[in-house]
């Protein structure tokens, strides 16, 4: 089953962030630490060209310190790119984005020299608990649902920097369906757009390859069994995810979700940065972005 979602306020981001971006110094991109590439938009890219960025690895108390230190030295390889893994919530890590900024545009965030910066991501990455850390109250909206943020802000920060908060974006054709299942996974997407059993399956699968040993913690089956499908009903029967004669493996799938998002196999990576794409079709990526319609 295919994945395919885009939320409809989002049709607006195009344009807001061109314009935007007209007038702000340095982009900060709010990416998840798990699947950093996933969760960065091309069309982001593509609309801030040359632009100063932040690259925010956000979540990295949840993702695999060794890969988040390739992904740094990765983004860290573009010029005028600087990368930063943080967990929103810490003001201090927080803090250390500001002082990125200014070290991209060194003239600027003094007296009569407002920097301006605009934070950008997909949903559910962070962006609206970073803001409000950034801001010491709240501000945007927070929550644990995909697509939470859907209205352009401006925030007035310390040290003569004003902040511009944009809806999330994703773009209109995950065609790279490996990164629409880690989406899903992390939890980027909007549970209708995708099938539970299918996305754990998924998600089992990359566990035992990767990260085995986790599992086997909470389930010694998988020290030997390698079919996710086998795993997925081993799970369903031990937290009580039954149906009349069997196990409800969508009720399954979504505990077994709920539980890796939240930590309760450690500390995990989806992607990384040398991990291939699969691109269904063969249209062209300038076209899909340019076909965004506004």
């Amino acid at each position: 089953m295919a994945i395919e979602w885009y939320p409809g306020h989002m049709t607006r981001a195009k344009r807001e962030i061109g314009e935007a971006l007209a007038i702000v110094d340095v982009v900060i991109e709010v990416v998840d630490a798990r699947l950093p590439r996933s969760s960065s938009n091309p069309l982001l890219q593509k609309l801030r060209g040359v632009k100063p960025c932040v690259k925010v690895l956000n979540k990295q108390d949840l993702a695999d310190p060794w890969v988040t230190k390739e992904w740094v030295q990765h983004f860290e390889a573009e010029k005028g790119v600087l990368a930063l893994p943080i967990e929103a919530k810490n003001l201090r890590e927080a803090g250390q984005i500001l002082r990125l900024c200014q070290q991209l545009i060194p003239h600027k965030g003094k007296a009569g020299r407002t920097l301006r910066v605009m934070v950008v991501g997909i949903p559910n990455v962070g962006k609206s608990t970073l803001i409000n850390t950034l801001a010491g109250k709240k501000i945007a909206r927070v929550g644990d649902k995909p697509a939470i943020t859907t209205c352009k802000q401006q925030i007035k920060l310390a040290n003569h920097i004003v902040l511009d908060d944009t809806p999330g974006l994703l773009w209109p054709d995950l065609r790279d369906q490996l990164g629409a299942f880690r989406l899903a996974t992390s939890g980027a997407i909007g549970a209708n757009a995708f099938d539970s059993k299918d996305v754990a399956h998924f998600a089992i699968a990359f566990m035992l390859e990767r990260y085995r040993d986790a599992l086997v913690q909470s389930y010694p089956l998988a020290e030997k069994e390698s079919d996710p499908a086998i795993l997925l009903t081993e799970i369903g029967r031990r937290h009580g995810c039954l149906l009349s004669g069997g196990i409800d493996l969508t009720r399954a799938g979504e505990f077994f979700l709920r539980a890796l998002r939240a930590g309760k196999y450690g500390r995990f990576s989806l992607e990384r940065p040398g991990d291939a794409v699969f691109v269904e079709g063969d249209e062209d990526e300038d076209d899909e972005i340019d076909s965004v319609d506004m």
